[in-house]
């Protein structure tokens, strides 16, 4: 059985995940060619290179909007980051309203906001593999219901400000072509961080875990973290909350690869990073 562990001892977004899968030796041509089935291609640009965060070579992992104003990429911004220094996911943000989870998007975003039904719709369309399209559509439903919760609508009225952004979808998406690629049968997390202090999202200033993130870790172990960061993301908490099945430390098995996928983040003497290995358990 191959499994896939999430060692996000630095919490964990949507860039961070791509990054990290990449990295394990995830095909990024692959991961171009499905997302084209999505009809996207004219909105963004993506972008792969290495970094290095705190000694750790790992792999960024950017989506780069194409706007009349100008590009720029989301995840830097990200979201939430947005205010904040912040994290990487854009998706975060998003909920919070805000600025952009993608940070900024959102001046541009603005016309970018989608409905969860059209978010759905998009994706049962598109001409990805069934484990794919499940795969998103249980992700975006974990984050939409997370919304609704927080804001008291139905979820079928939930607009997505940061995660309906384009860069959300291809975090969400990618990240379940990638996992179908690599041939992964199960997947286990540890404990996951979400950072402490707080943030500025366009709706106020909010302790970290921003209220989305915290509503979708429902059920799942969070571990304490000193770093007065968001760690994770909404995005993030969903690949933890839907797809892991078990919370555990490093699982028995024979370590095939290990990936580690760069977050926007720099912190004095702790790396910024998501690692993810792979390996067979009999």
């Amino acid at each position: 059985m191959k499994i896939l562990y999430l060692d996000c001892f630095s919490g964990i977004s949507g860039d961070m995940m791509i990054g990290a899968l990449l990295d394990a030796g995830g095909d990024f041509s692959h991961l171009q060619k499905e997302l084209q089935k999505l009809p996207l291609q004219d909105e963004y640009e993506l972008e792969v290179y290495k970094v290095v965060k705190n000694g750790i070579t790992s792999t960024k992992f950017d989506v780069v909007l194409k706007n009349e104003e100008h590009m720029h990429s989301h995840h830097d911004q990200s979201g939430h980051k947005h205010h904040h220094e912040h994290s990487h996911d854009h998706d975060h943000a998003h909920h919070h309203g805000h600025s952009h989870d993608d940070e900024h998007h959102h001046h541009v975003h603005s016309h970018h906001h989608r409905s969860y039904r059209d978010i759905i719709k998009m994706i049962q369309e598109a001409d990805l593999s069934e484990a794919v399209k499940n795969m998103a559509l249980d992700l975006f439903k974990k984050i939409g219901e997370a919304e609704g919760h927080i804001h008291g609508v139905p979820l079928e009225d939930v607009h997505f400000h940061e995660v309906g952004a384009v860069d959300s979808i291809i975090d969400i998406v990618g990240t379940a072509i990638l996992i179908e690629e690599l041939d992964v049968d199960e997947i286990r997390s540890a404990p996951v961080p979400t950072g402490s202090g707080k943030i500025h999202i366009d709706h106020g200033i909010y302790p970290v875990p921003a209220p989305a993130t915290l509503e979708i870790l429902r059920g799942v172990p969070i571990a304490k973290s000193e770093l007065k960061a968001e760690l994770t993301t909404p995005t993030g908490a969903a690949f933890a909350a839907v797809l892991a099945k078990a919370f555990c430390d490093i699982p028995s098995m024979k370590v095939t690869n290990v990936g580690y996928g760069a977050g926007t983040k720099t912190f004095p003497n702790h790396p910024n990073v998501l690692r993810v290995i792979l390996g067979e358990n009999a």
